[in-house]
C-alpha cells in the first residue's frame, strides 16, 4: 500500500501486488497497481543487473495509453506515479556507483548503526550526496537523508522491520520530501520468499496485460 500524502495533508491511497526474482546478483521485478481505478492495471517492471557499468532496464506500461514507456537513464530521476521515490530509488543501486565514507557510529530508534556518507560518481544524478544509517545487525537502511545543490531533499526511514523467512524484511517506511513538502508511506502487508516465481512473469508482454497473474 502506498499513502500519499500533500502539504495540505489530504491522501492518497494506491494498492499494488509485486514480485521479485533474483539470478544470481541480478534482479528482477514486476508490480502491478490494482486500486483505485484511475491506476489500476499500472504495471512496472524493472530488470536491475550487479554490473555497475551496464544500465538498468526499465518499462512502464499505462492503461489508458495501451502502450509501454521504456524508462530511458534520462528519466532515472523522475519520481514514479506521484510518490516521492524516483525511478532510480526503485531499484536496487550498486555500491560501485557512489564514494564512500564512513562518518562514525550512531544510534536509531534504539538500534546501533553505521552512519556513512555516499557522493555518486555520476555527475548528472540528482543528488550529490546522500547520509545513511545503517543497522550494524539487520544490514538495512534504517534512515537516510538526500541532498542536492540547494540542500536537503527527503527523508527516509524504515518505520517496521522483522525477519520475515529468515530475511531481514522492511513492512513499513517512509519518504518525506521536505522540498515538495510531499510524504509517501509504503505498507506491506504480507511477504513470502522462495516461492519458486515463474521467469514469464518478468517480460514486457506480460505487463502489456495488466495483471501479472
Amino acid at each position: 500500500r502506498m499513502t500519499l500524502i500533500n502539504k495540505r495533508g489530504r491522501q492518497r491511497v494506491r494498492e499494488v501486488e509485486s514480485f521479485s526474482k533474483d539470478y544470481g546478483r541480478d534482479k528482477k521485478s514486476v508490480m502491478v497497481f490494482k486500486k483505485p481505478a484511475d491506476v489500476k492495471g499500472t504495471s512496472f517492471l524493472s530488470w536491475d543487473y550487479h554490473d555497475p557499468k551496464k544500465e538498468d532496464d526499465k518499462w512502464l506500461y499505462m492503461p489508458a495509453m495501451k502502450k509501454v514507456r521504456r524508462i530511458s537513464g534520462s528519466s532515472k530521476n523522475e519520481y514514479f506515479m506521484g510518490t516521492d521515490f524516483t525511478y532510480d530509488d526503485m531499484g536496487d543501486r550498486h555500491v560501485d556507483e557512489d564514494t564512500h565514507t564512513l562518518l562514525g557510529k550512531e544510534t536509531v530508534d534504539g538500534r546501533a548503526c553505521w552512519k556513512i556518507e555516499s557522493i555518486p560518481i555520476d555527475k548528472k544524478d540528482m543528488y550529490t550526496r546522500k547520509v545513511l544509517w545503517v543497522d550494524q545487525k539487520a544490514h538495512l537502511i534504517l534512515k537516510a537523508k538526500y541532498y542536492d545543490k540547494d540542500g536537503l531533499v527527503k527523508v527516509y526511514r524504515a518505520l517496521n522491520f522483522k525477519i520475515q523467512d529468515g530475511f531481514w524484511t522492511v513492512f513499513k517506511s517512509e519518504m518525506d520530501n521536505v522540498s515538495r513538502k510531499h510524504k509517501t508511506i509504503m505498507e506491506t502487508s504480507s511477504m513470502k520468499y522462495d516461492t519458486g516465481i515463474k521467469d514469464r512473469l518478468f517480460k514486457v508482454s506480460t505487463i502489456q496485460r495488466g495483471r501479472i497473474r
